[in-house]
C-alpha cells in the first residue's frame, strides 16, 4: 500500500482523506490529458497499482469516469482500457451580461460548449422584459444541449461584485435588468449561482486558454464599449475589499479635460481608451468610425450575433489592416492606452499585461507592440504587453470555467 499522503505540516492524512487526495489528482489528470490507462495515471500520480485500481473502481462506481476505449498500444489486459471523465455527469451555464444582450453556454463537465445562444435586449425593453427574453434564450439552449438540469450557473456582469455577499454593488450605471436576472436565476433554479466582475471571468479564460497561459502573475486589460482590468497574482485573482479591483476606467490620467468622480469615469482613463474615445480619436486621423464600422452594423442581429460589439473594434482593425495609413493612429491610441498600463505596472509590478477585449483582441500584437514601445519610455520595469487571444469572447469562455471549477469542486471533492 501507498503511504499515508501529509497534507500539512505536522499532520497525516486519514486514510479517507488520502483516496479523496488519489481520486481528485486522478480526475485532474483525465481532465488535462484526456484519456489515460490504468498503467498511465500509475506512472503519472506515483502510486502503486492496487491503489490505481481502487481508485479506477470508486470512481466508475461513483459514474464520474467510464471506459472510453482501448489504448492502441495494448489490446489485452485492464491496462489496455482507456478511462476518461463522463462528461455528461454535469451540464454547465455561463452567462455573458452586455448592455444589449446576453449570452448563453451551456457546456459539459470537460468544458466543452454543447450550445450557444445570443439574446438581443431592446433599448427600450422593460426590464421584465429583458429578464423573460434572457430566460427563454437559456432555456433554449439548455433544450438544444439535452440539459434539462444545469448543475452550476455562472455570470458575467459589469459593475461590482461585493466577495462577501456576491451581490452586484455601485450599480447606477448598469442597466437594472442585469440585477433583476441574476435575482431571477437565483430564485428559479435550485442550483449554485456565481457572479463574478466580466473582466475577472476574462482574465481567468485568458490565463486557461488564451494570452496567459504562462504567467501565474498578470494583468487583463479590458478595452471594449467602457475599460477594466483584472488582476492575477501569484495564480490568484484579486478582487479587492468591495471587489472594485480594476476599476481602471476611473484612473486620473493626463490628456483629459476633467477628473473623474465617484458617480462617474468621466476625465478618468475611459475618457481616452473607451469606444467613443476610440472613435474619435480616428475621426481626427482621417478614419471615420462611422464610416468604417458602417457595413458591420447594416447587418440586422441575428440571435446569435454579438449586438454589443463596440464600434471602435471595427476602426482597429481597419487601422492594422491599412497598413501605413493606420500607422499614426495607431500609435496615437497605443501612447493613451501605455498611460493606464504604466499606472498599473507602477503599482503591481504584474511582469506582463493582456490587452482584452474586443478591441484588445482587434488591434493584435500590431497594437500590442506599439504600447510596449510608449510603455518602455514610461517606465523602468520590464513588462511583456500581449494581445489578448479570446477577445470578447472570453467573458463567456471564463464563465464556463468558472461553472466547471465550482462543480469539480463539489463533484471531485478535493482531500484535506
Amino acid at each position: 500500500m501507498d503511504a499515508p499522503r501529509t497534507v500539512a505540516a505536522g499532520r497525516t492524512a486519514s486514510p479517507t482523506t488520502a483516496r479523496l487526495i488519489n481520486d481528485r489528482l486522478a480526475l485532474q489528470l483525465l481532465q488535462s490529458e484526456g484519456a489515460l490507462t490504468a498503467s498511465q495515471l500509475k506512472a503519472l500520480t506515483g502510486l502503486s497499482r492496487p491503489t490505481v485500481a481502487d481508485l479506477v473502481e470508486r470512481l466508475q462506481e461513483a459514474g464520474l469516469i467510464t471506459v472510453v476505449g482501448e489504448s492502441g498500444a495494448q489490446r489485452r489486459g485492464p491496462n489496455a482500457r482507456l478511462y476518461g471523465i463522463v462528461a455528461d455527469r454535469a451540464h454547465l451555464v455561463g452567462l455573458d451580461l452586455r448592455t444589449h444582450s446576453v449570452t448563453v453556454a451551456v457546456a459539459d463537465l470537460l468544458g466543452e460548449v454543447r450550445a450557444e445562444r445570443t439574446v438581443p435586449i431592446g433599448p427600450d425593453d422593460t426590464p421584465d422584459a429583458a429578464v423573460a427574453a434572457a430566460l427563454a434564450g437559456l432555456d433554449k439552449a439548455l433544450a438544444a444541449a439535452g440539459a434539462p438540469h444545469p448543475h452550476t450557473i455562472a455570470v458575467g456582469a459589469p459593475g461590482l461584485v461585493d466577495p462577501a455577499t456576491g451581490r452586484l454593488g455601485g450599480t447606477d450605471w448598469i442597466p437594472s435588468w442585469h440585477v433583476a436576472l441574476v435575482g431571477e436565476l437565483r430564485a428559479r433554479r435550485a442550483v449554485p449561482v456565481l457572479l463574478e466582475n466580466e473582466v475577472n471571468l476574462a482574465a481567468i479564460a485568458e490565463q486557461r486558454d488564451g494570452a496567459a497561459r504562462d504567467h501565474d502573475t498578470f494583468v487583463l486589460l479590458w478595452l471594449g464599449h467602457g475599460t477594466g482590468a483584472a488582476v492575477v497574482l501569484d495564480g490568484t485573482l484579486r478582487r479587492g475589499a468591495s471587489g472594485g479591483t480594476g476599476e481602471i476606467g476611473f484612473l486620473p490620467v493626463p490628456g483629459t479635460a476633467a477628473l473623474p468622480s465617484a458617480s462617474g469615469c468621466d476625465g478618468g482613463f475611459h475618457s481616452l481608451a473607451g469606444s467613443a474615445a476610440i472613435c474619435a480619436l480616428a475621426a481626427q486621423h482621417g478614419l471615420p468610425a462611422a464610416a468604417v464600422a458602417g457595413p458591420a452594423a447594416a447587418n440586422a442581429p441575428s440571435p446569435d450575433t454579438d449586438t454589443d460589439a463596440p464600434p471602435a473594434e471595427a476602426v482597429v482593425r481597419a487601422a492594422v489592416a491599412a497598413g501605413d495609413a493606420g500607422a499614426a493612429f495607431l500609435d496615437a491610441l497605443a501612447a493613451r492606452i501605455a498611460l493606464g498600463v504604466a499606472a498599473v505596472c507602477a503599482v503591481l509590478d504584474p511582469g506582463c499585461v493582456v490587452l482584452g477585449g474586443e478591441i484588445g483582441s482587434g488591434g493584435g500584437e500590431d497594437l500590442a507592440g506599439r504600447v510596449a514601445g510608449h510603455l518602455a519610455r514610461l517606465s523602468p520595469l520590464c513588462t511583456d504587453v500581449r494581445s489578448g487571444a479570446l477577445g470578447g469572447r472570453a467573458v463567456l469562455r471564463g464563465a464556463v470555467l468558472a461553472a466547471r471549477d465550482a462543480a469539480q469542486n463539489e463533484l471531485f471533492p478535493p482531500g484535506g
